[in-house]
């Protein structure tokens, strides 16, 4: 197949109408070309038909023809952007995490995790600041303490407009509840800021007669309730401390032996 001209900069339309003619027209003989070899000479009489009848509506409407390439495959697209790579990948830790002492192996761990995402997931110019560690995979990482890191992990990476989200691809169940719980109070709080001032206004005044009675009275109610059994301890207290002994023992002691003369 014959490829296409290269379109100058800052040309006309017309210049490019006709260099994609000269195109068809070099497309439409080798199609003719190679029906005459293979004998198909009814099909290409038809494509070549087609291609006329294309390029005289082009001509009139003045319009470029389409640029021939290939198909490329849609990427996925995320909450935050189009998701360049996706993999999965078991980091090994602990070759990594040998070359400092105990006490800051953990950390150790999570630099070894990002440099080895920067390297495979070919970040620009192997900036660490481009791998976002999940907290849930961070948690996992520390989970026995900074001197007992994993000496491995399977993770998930994605990355979406340059950055690198790394999480966890084998969730416990124990982590799961963890992150089903966190949703639920996002979504609670998303819910109550998304209240208007009205229905907030509706739901006060549900709660202020519950059980048909006012606020204000239930206030009163409680309020002496409290002051008489605050009276009746005291009226107690006051008879224990009438009916007890008011004298003061004499406290005894052992009498002290005088040393004896020798």
């Amino acid at each position: 197949m014959a490829t296409p001209k290269s379109v100058p900069v800052g040309s006309g339309k017309e210049k490019e109408i006709k260099e994609l003619e000269d195109f068809k027209e070099n497309e439409k003989k080798e199609l003719i070309s190679s029906s005459d070899d293979s004998g198909e000479s009814e099909e290409a009489k038809e494509e070549i038909k087609e291609f006329k009848e294309e390029a005289e509506v082009r001509k009139n409407k003045k319009e470029s023809m389409p640029a021939v390439g290939k198909k490329t495959k849609a990427k996925k697209e995320d909450k935050k952007g189009v998701i360049e790579l996706e993999r999965e990948y078991v980091v090994p830790l602990k070759k990594g995490v040998l070359n400092v002492p105990h006490y800051r192996r953990a950390k150790k761990a999570i630099r070894v995790l990002k440099e080895f995402m920067v390297k495979h997931m070919k970040v620009r110019d192997r900036d660490l600041k481009k791998v976002k560690i999940d907290i849930y995979l961070n948690n996992e990482l520390w989970f026995r303490g900074i001197k007992k890191p994993a000496n491995k992990i399977k993770v998930k990476a994605k990355k979406i407009d340059g950055l690198v989200y790394v999480e966890l691809a084998d969730v416990p169940e124990a982590v799961k509840y963890k992150m089903d719980w966190a949703e639920k109070q996002k979504n609670k709080v998303a819910t109550e800021k998304t209240k208007t001032p009205k229905e907030e206004k509706e739901i006060v005044d549900a709660d202020k007669n519950k059980d048909g009675v006012d606020d204000k009275v239930e206030e009163k109610e409680t309020k002496k309730a409290g002051a008489e059994k605050a009276a009746k301890v005291e009226k107690a207290a006051v008879k224990t401390q009438k009916h007890t002994a008011q004298v003061k023992h004499v406290k005894k002691s052992m009498p002290v032996r005088k040393a004896l003369k020798k």
